[in-house]
């Protein structure tokens, strides 16, 4: 039925990567324009494959492969990490934006982690 989410859209973990993409997008619109094509794409393209990774292995018909994307969804949070460690040692972001940056990505891979060890 297509009124119905795709089980993907009901995970938790999703919503947050999600909510933590556009975030995300909005920090990295304020960043310089001469690192559209450097730390800018870098850190949208890690962000996204967070909430992608989540779908996809979600999709997926065992539980094997889905937590081989959930650790590739991990991966690409220690990237998005360490691009906003980068940036604010570049003051791109100011230690409170990277504070709460640091713990939304810091609770995610959290809960991603619950999941790939229920999923076990």
């Amino acid at each position: 039925m297509l009124d119905e989410k795709p089980n993907y859209e009901k995970l938790e973990i999703w919503q947050e990567a999600m909510a933590l993409t556009k975030i995300i997008y909005l920090k990295t619109k304020d960043y310089p324009k001469e690192e559209k094509f450097g730390i800018i794409e870098q850190i949208r393209r890690a962000g996204l494959s967070v909430a992608l990774n989540i779908a996809e292995g979600a999709g997926r018909s065992s539980k094997t492969d889905f937590r081989r994307f959930l650790f590739i969804a991990k991966g690409s949070l220690n990237e998005v990490l360490t691009l906003f460690t980068l940036s604010l040692e570049i003051s791109l972001i100011s230690p409170k934006e990277y504070d709460d940056i640091r713990n939304a990505v810091l609770r995610l891979m959290r809960r991603i982690q619950a999941l790939i060890t229920k999923l076990q």
